[in-house]
């Protein structure tokens, strides 16, 4: 069992004691992947918002194209380490690319400021160790909602293709750090003992 970067923001949030390493939102986390993993089901989420970030990512890469004059392509390398495993969106030379596509104006963070960096700060810090690349940035892109996933809101907030390109994208850019990777590396560590004893119990149950 390997630990998923885009589950580090729930592995490395702190616990409320200093004696102890994982948090229960960790812990909480593990037990529902080796529960998943023992009785052989998964938890699928399926909502308008991750329906037209899976539709529109390659509308997203092409906007942030346009914007920074570059040729990015969608990853499909997944690479994993002794406790990590992760598929970035996008590798370039010195830098790993998320990219995430707004449902709406009403949800696109038009500031750097806007964005919530906890959020995908340890996922793209788990990058950078995999792909061995200094910096990495997530994206907001802003496209327009494919007319199956539209609803009622206002058509202003969803079809964009007259806003500046420009303007329909934020980044907010991190840089590697070495004492934070071990920090997360230890608690990766942890999260996989634990996975293991608790999925332990579950077989001898």
């Amino acid at each position: 069992m390997l630990i998923r970067c885009s589950s580090l923001p729930k592995i490395m949030t702190s616990p409320r004691s200093k004696s102890e390493v994982l948090s229960q939102t960790a812990i909480s986390y593990i037990k529902q992947l080796a529960k998943e993993d023992f009785y052989g089901y998964k938890t699928q989420l399926d909502n308008k918002y991750i329906n037209k970030g899976i539709q529109c990512e390659q509308n997203s890469i092409d906007l942030l194209n346009s914007v920074l004059f570059t040729s990015y392509e969608k990853n499909k390398e997944r690479l994993s380490n002794d406790f990590l495993t992760g598929e970035a969106d996008i590798v370039a030379e010195n830098e790993i690319i998320d990219v995430k596509t707004s449902w709406s104006l009403d949800t696109f963070p038009a500031l750097p400021s806007d964005i919530n960096s906890k959020d995908y700060e340890m996922q793209l810090r788990g990058y950078m160790m995999l792909y061995n690349k200094p910096f990495a940035s997530v994206c907001y892109c802003m496209v327009s909602t494919p007319d199956e996933l539209y609803t009622w809101e206002s058509e202003q907030i969803h079809f964009v293709d007259e806003i500046l390109p420009e303007k329909r994208i934020t980044l907010l850019k991190f840089e590697r750090d070495e004492a934070i990777e071990k920090d997360i590396e230890a608690k990766c560590t942890e999260a996989i003992k634990y996975y293991n004893e608790y999925f332990n119990q579950l077989v001898n149950k």
